[in-house]
């Protein structure tokens, strides 16, 4: 390597330094110079993140690594890296498992003999990623001169902090140390999950959790089942001023209608059959925090007044006592329904309904994320290959495909659950435990272009729906009709009808006692 090759890299990058660049694009600058300083087949930026180390930008290798999460403990190679200050190479032999086994474009198979490099980057002398380079020729770095590659580290960093000052997240990693205890006690008790995605629509909402996260306002997150809900709330949570303070969760439609309002407000010894002692409500144990109630729109309308009562006011009684409790909570609030619909038809206070959509926040669903759903495939790949003990786990060309041209009425828990049956499926068709195990179109087993007609036996929809009915009258009669035939089928049990038509056994007793089934 010359120093008129290092000088040519290097300039582009210095120019950077002080131009207000997207995040992705500054980091696509910045392998895209790596590469030509040190040609090779993959390169990628990571960024440590406690024990974890998420990619960034990748070059070279398949596009679900960007949503894959590589813990240290189980990438020896990885870990490596970090522990030395400089450049590092493998031998090109090493017997250490590589995490890009299966990864690399244009190879399928095993990285068994190839060229590896690395080196961390460090911020204000605490470590903070690492770049990594891959050659499938053997002595491709045979010549490199690592000092020239740890110039290029240095200058790696001061990209890196270029921009996350431009991004505000400079003050967070300045934070963390003084943080670091509270934000530990909170993990405990609910620990932080990660909103994965790079599309139009992902981005949009994280804007908007940064803009809503920064106030006090109630917000109503809307979408359908499996979006994700629970994760935007809990970011909301995150970049509120509350995040030092306990996020406290309650499904309100997992609950009978008996013990709701005890969940919520508490209650006294005594207050009712089986209250043998004083207890606190969700409110109580949010206080200076958030609360956040998933499946707000089963809540009974007895139950819907006290609460508005409590955001008004801030003031709660708990069951069976006289005595005012004053709380400052903050409410996050979800549903899969339609409110406003459920306002007019009576079944929702409309009070309770402004109260709670202060800041309507609509999660979008996954088939209109694009591409996302090969970052949040590698992501739950990543878990399985742990979970399952293999070296690698990848997607075939015609499972991605497949993927994409998939229409995702389960949204983001459907991806999952998919993944993980995908795997045991292939998995269980070796013969012997591979070291890279490749998920095909086959093992995902996705319906194709299914209707009505497709449909099992058991789930044969009923069409005895009278004529003329409004919408909501004729939606009722149907779901009606499809209970009581799945309860025929199954001699009355609830949980059996519940699991043949794929809802919680709670949430279809709910449905049942407001259709008149019970």
């Amino acid at each position: 390597m010359t120093a008129n090759a290092l000088l040519t890299a290097l300039i582009p990058l210095v120019a950077d330094l002080s131009r207000e660049l997207p995040e992705a694009e500054r980091y696509r600058r910045l392998l895209e110079a790596l590469r030509q300083l040190l040609p090779c087949d993959a390169v990628a930026l990571l960024r440590l993140d406690g024990e974890v180390l998420v990619p960034l930008a990748v070059e070279g290798l398949s596009a679900d690594t960007l949503g894959r999460r590589f813990k240290l403990a189980e990438h020896p190679r990885l870990k490596a890296l970090l522990e030395r200050r400089g450049p590092t190479r493998f031998a090109a032999d090493c017997g250490l498992p590589d995490p890009y086994d299966g990864l690399v474009e244009g190879h399928q198979g095993q990285l068994e003999v190839h060229d590896c490099l690395g080196c961390p980057l460090y911020l204000q002398d605490r470590p903070w990623g690492l770049l990594t380079l891959d050659a499938l020729d053997p002595a491709r770095f045979g010549s490199v001169d690592l000092d020239s590659l740890a110039a290029f580290a240095s200058l790696a960093a001061a990209t890196v902090m270029a921009s996350e000052r431009i991004n505000g997240l400079l003050r967070r990693v300045e934070d963390e140390h003084r943080l670091a205890e509270v934000y530990k006690q909170a993990a405990d008790q609910h620990p932080a999950r990660e909103l994965v995605g790079q599309s139009a629509a992902h981005k949009r909402l994280l804007q908007e959790i940064a803009l809503v996260g920064d106030s006090e306002l109630t917000v109503l997150i809307g979408g359908e089942t499996g979006v994700g809900k629970e994760l935007v709330a809990e970011a909301i949570h995150a970049a509120s001023p509350r995040a030092q303070r306990p996020l406290i969760s309650l499904n309100c439609a997992a609950l009978p209608d008996t013990l709701v309002e005890s969940e919520l407000f508490g209650h006294v010894r005594g207050a009712f059959s089986g209250a043998l002692s004083e207890r606190s409500g969700k409110f109580e144990l949010a206080d200076g925090g958030s609360l956040f109630l998933d499946e707000v729109g089963e809540l009974p309308l007895a139950v819907q007044a006290k609460l508005l009562r409590v955001l008004q006011s801030g003031q709660l009684q708990r069951v069976g006592s006289d005595r005012e409790h004053r709380v400052n909570v903050r409410v996050l609030a979800a549903t899969n329904r339609d409110l406003a619909e459920e306002v007019r038809a009576g079944r929702f206070r409309a009070d309770l309904y402004h109260r709670l959509s202060v800041y309507p926040l609509r999660v979008p669903a996954l088939r209109e994320r694009g591409r996302d759903v090969l970052l949040l495939a590698g992501f739950f790949l990543e878990e399985n290959r742990a979970r399952l003990g293999l070296r690698s786990l990848r997607l075939g060309g015609d499972a991605q495909k497949a993927l994409l041209a998939h229409d995702w009425p389960g949204n983001v828990r459907e991806l999952e659950h998919l993944i993980g049956r995908a795997a045991l499926k292939a998995l269980s068709a070796c013969a012997e435990r591979p070291r890279i195990l490749s998920i095909d179109a086959a093992a995902l087993d996705l319906p194709n272009g299914q209707g009505p007609g497709d449909l099992p036996e058991a789930l044969t929809l009923p069409t005895q729906v009278p004529a003329g009915l409004p919408l909501r009258a004729a939606v009722d009669a149907y779901q009606k009709q499809l209970i009581g035939a799945a309860l025929a089928r199954h001699a009355n049990k609830w949980a059996e009808a519940a699991r043949e038509l794929g809802v919680d056994r709670a949430n279809l007793l709910r449905l049942a006692r407001r259709l008149g089934l019970r």
